[in-house]
């Protein structure tokens, strides 16, 4: 049973947790029968635990996009542009394909801070939402309009992190 009114979510800030948000709410819409397609900004490269996961769960499809390596933020390849320009299109894609009642834009706010991407293309995004279609876009630093648009905004803080003693991050946890 699609959604009656679909908002749109941005999950952001230095914190740890906007990707783990998101798929919490992917993982909640998957038991209530949502249809949920992630798409994931710069991580094409990354086995993360979600990506095996997903495959036992039939109503959340996820595409990755992204080269080996991450991006450097002042000085992105052209590859990276590229990346995010499908990922851009896929989310499109997904949108009007009619078949998602959730679509999460992981890391897509990331992109857009990175110049990946352009913040016209993504408003225009929200533009083109079905009203029925819930929208989560992720990653640090959105813009103030973004944040506007948006209907629930949670900003991630940092406090203290495991990085900062020298942890690294750990398979099942953090990836």
């Amino acid at each position: 049973m699609p959604l009656e009114r679909g908002l749109v979510q941005v999950y952001t800030g230095d914190g740890k947790g906007k990707t783990t948000a998101a798929l919490g709410l992917a993982l909640r819409a998957a038991g209530h029968g949502l249809r949920v397609h992630i798409v994931q900004f710069m991580k094409g490269w990354m086995e993360a635990g979600e990506h095996q996961a997903v495959e036992y769960l039939p109503t959340i499809t996820l595409a990755r996009f992204g080269h080996r390596g991450f991006v450097h933020p002042k000085h992105p390849r052209p590859e990276d542009f590229a990346q995010a320009r499908l990922a851009l299109e896929e989310g499109r894609r997904a949108m009007q394909s009619g078949e998602v009642d959730i679509l999460i834009l992981d890391e897509v706010i990331t992109a857009l801070s990175f110049g990946l991407v352009s913040l016209e293309d993504v408003l225009r995004l929200l533009d083109e939402r079905p009203p029925h279609m819930e929208l989560v876009l992720t990653g640090r630093d959105a813009p103030e309009e973004l944040c506007r648009r948006a209907d629930l905004v949670t900003e991630m803080c940092a406090r203290k992190h495991p990085f900062a003693q020298g942890i690294q991050a750990r398979r099942g946890i953090e990836y």
